[in-house]
């Protein structure tokens, strides 16, 4: 038994960040239906990535919508909300991440959706806030990235800024969300009572960067200064860390003590020996790690640094990835109308057990007659 089973989750939400959190949710058991517009369903079915579609909808959309049910609503009909409402009536959670004004007009707010159901568990995912000059402005992941100061973090001191390859600000934000459904749902068991969970893409990205941010409130106002190295990776450590060519790939060097590094590598570090040199003067010393490095294959410094303890590890790229073996299931199957999709899985295990579904994403409507029975009961 998964520990969110018999919990029912409704997800009004679109692209990203709140279908993620759903995914997650269903992941762990709980019932989650998805309320879309007839025919056309949620904008994300049409948002796709490398112009990828699989059974009418786009692979994004595959991606962090497995694992659900859809109920079709016009919320601008009042037959469809009454319909709405009553699924409202018996569910655990509601989930949405509609911009400031939408539920006032549908009539679907926390305090609306109280009257219907006193204990429910209202989510909301906004860009920034529900206050505030900024609470009506798209929240899209590459604008609070950038807004949010994370793009200066990546990249070379001589590049422009240079925001992450991932919708970072999205993923984060719903993990924030999942985060925030399971604490009020223990709440509401000892209390009896709804709870209002709000995050917003703003304050998921600001808290991933609780690290550097703090640095920079607390050491006179210092801006990071990413280093000038290929593959400097982080501006806020020092020699040796960074991502080194290879002969023939590509080494990641994490944390460790220079000199002995040094030795291994018949590198004379003399001139570094306080430590602190090692932040202070760590482009030179990478280039001097960078020369020395490109001298032999991936595989003769991993043997090398790694039997001697050095934390260092390949870089693979998605091809090497996929014939990698960690000895971890990392990816499942997906049953699909005539054929079959691979995706990755959950990445929580409980009691041993690793957390997978052979269910795909649904089709617009699928459900609804399904969940007629829930409605009526």
């Amino acid at each position: 038994m998964r520990p969110l089973e018999g919990l029912v989750v409704l997800e009004f939400c679109q692209f990203l960040a709140g279908p993620s959190a759903g995914l997650k949710l269903a992941d762990l058991g709980a019932r989650v239906i998805k309320i879309e517009r007839p025919v056309k369903g949620e904008a994300c079915r049409q948002l796709s990535i490398k112009d990828l579609f699989v059974d009418e909808s786009s692979l994004l959309f595959h991606t962090i919508n497995r694992n659900k049910e859809s109920f079709a609503a016009d919320l601008k009909n009042a037959d469809d909300v009454a319909l709405v409402k009553k699924l409202i009536a018996k569910a655990d959670v509601m989930t949405h991440n509609f911009r400031s004004g939408v539920m006032e007009k549908i009539g679907l707010t926390y305090q609306d959706v109280l009257a219907i159901n006193p204990k429910i568990v209202y989510g909301m995912v906004t860009g920034y806030g529900t206050k505030g000059p900024w609470a009506r402005k798209p929240g899209q992941d590459l604008l609070v990235q950038s807004l949010s100061g994370l793009a200066w973090l990546s990249g070379k001191k001589s590049q422009a800024p240079v925001p992450f390859g991932l919708s970072v600000a999205d993923i984060m934000c719903g993990n924030h969300l999942v985060q925030g459904v399971l604490a009020a749902l223990l709440k509401r068991a000892k209390t009896g009572k709804g709870v209002l969970v709000e995050v917003s893409l703003l304050e998921s990205v600001l808290d991933v960067q609780f690290e550097a941010i703090t640095s920079y409130l607390n050491d006179g106002g210092q801006i990071p200064e990413r280093g000038d190295v290929n593959g400097s990776a982080h501006a806020f450590l020092s020699a040796p860390y960074g991502v080194y060519q290879t002969q023939n790939g590509y080494l990641a060097l994490a944390m460790g003590n220079l000199l002995y590094i040094g030795q291994l590598l018949d590198l004379d570090f003399s001139a570094y020996a306080d430590s602190k040199t090692w932040f202070s003067h760590r482009d030179e010393i990478r280039q001097l790690i960078a020369q020395k490095l490109r001298g032999q294959d991936t595989a003769h410094w991993l043997n090398l640094l790694g039997s001697k303890g050095v934390w260092c590890g390949e870089v693979l790229d998605y091809e090497t990835l996929d014939k990698f073996d960690f000895g971890m299931q990392m990816k499942q199957t997906l049953d699909l109308p005539g054929h079959s999709l691979v995706t990755t899985r959950c990445p929580i295990q409980l009691d041993g057990e690793i957390l997978t579904s052979k269910k795909s994403a649904p089709k617009v409507g699928e459900h609804n007659q399904t969940l007629a029975a829930l409605i009526n009961n």
